[in-house]
């Protein structure tokens, strides 16, 4: 039965291929069919073209770790799936309004259906009926027990014929989701160009990852010669005091005032405690 477009797995490349030459050849057998796919997971081309542009960047920048995963293309395929159904694309100005849909009146119902899924039931429904893996392949796929990934398809496939009563068979839904997938024209960029893209944000994190490193030492260090080597207790801020008088400075004697302190001296010379005196001897 033909499926649509699958990633395939190429073959081990020989020895006598370079990183690079290993990449393009990945990236020319999944990367036009990839687009596809994500196109029917989206319903946005130019949001298709960068998601499989931006997961094979990543595979580049990974690429010892991909070249010796046993499924390559499985593992771009998930990354470019990831990245299509990203939560934060809808903040972008430009995938706030629809694209235009496809010409053919039956394809539109079908893109329509296709989008009124949840994203997980959308995913396991591609990956079971429109790429052709099997269940537990697609299960672990989109990191979900085989029995949920199959409540998945079955709740997808009831949906879809609800809207379009013509696709309750399986096999006319794969056909249709192929032939969906072949009638748009898209278009992957060049391998090369990728690889370039990848290089060059691998090279502006790691610039951007020094000078943060190198931005906290010396703000480490700063800290370290400014700061104080001893505890010094803060000074309490000063507050108003209620219910104490004021001060008042002492002003000159009235003649009364004057006349009861020489009563009071006389009256202590008189009275007073006799003065010592030292004896001699």
């Amino acid at each position: 039965m033909t499926t649509l477009p699958r990633v395939p797995s190429p073959a081990s490349p020989p020895e006598s291929l370079t990183p690079a030459q290993a990449f393009d050849e990945l990236y020319g057998f999944c990367a036009p069919a990839l687009v596809r796919q994500t196109y029917l997971l989206t319903g946005r081309r130019e949001l298709a073209r960068e998601a499989v542009e931006r997961a094979f960047q990543l595979a580049w920048q990974r690429w010892p770790e991909v070249a010796r995963d046993r499924d390559p293309a499985g593992w771009v395929r998930a990354v470019a799936y990831d990245c299509a159904l990203s939560p934060w694309h809808r903040f972008r100005p430009r995938h706030r309004h629809p694209e235009p849909p496809p010409a053919d009146p039956a394809d539109r119902a079908l893109l329509h259906a296709l989008l009124r899924l949840p994203s997980s039931y959308r995913r396991t429904l591609l990956l079971y009926d429109g790429v052709g893996l099997d269940l537990p392949e697609t299960a672990a796929e989109t990191e979900a027990s085989t029995p949920a990934a199959a409540s998945r398809l079955t709740h997808a496939r009831q949906a879809v014929a609800d809207r379009v009563p013509e696709l309750a068979d399986p096999r006319t839904l794969h056909r249709r989701l192929l032939e969906l997938a072949s009638a748009e024209r898209l278009r992957a960029a060049k391998p090369a160009t990728v690889r370039t893209v990848s290089e060059r944000r691998n090279a502006f994190w790691t610039r951007a990852a020094i000078t943060v490193t190198v931005a906290i030492i010396g703000a480490t260090a700063l800290t370290l010669r400014t700061a104080p080597t001893h505890y010094e207790a803060p000074i309490a801020p000063a507050q108003a005091v209620d219910g104490v008088p004021p001060r008042v400075a002492p002003g000159p004697l009235s003649p009364a005032q004057q006349a009861l302190r020489t009563k009071l001296l006389r009256t202590s010379e008189r009275s007073g405690p006799e003065r010592v005196v030292p004896l001699a001897g």
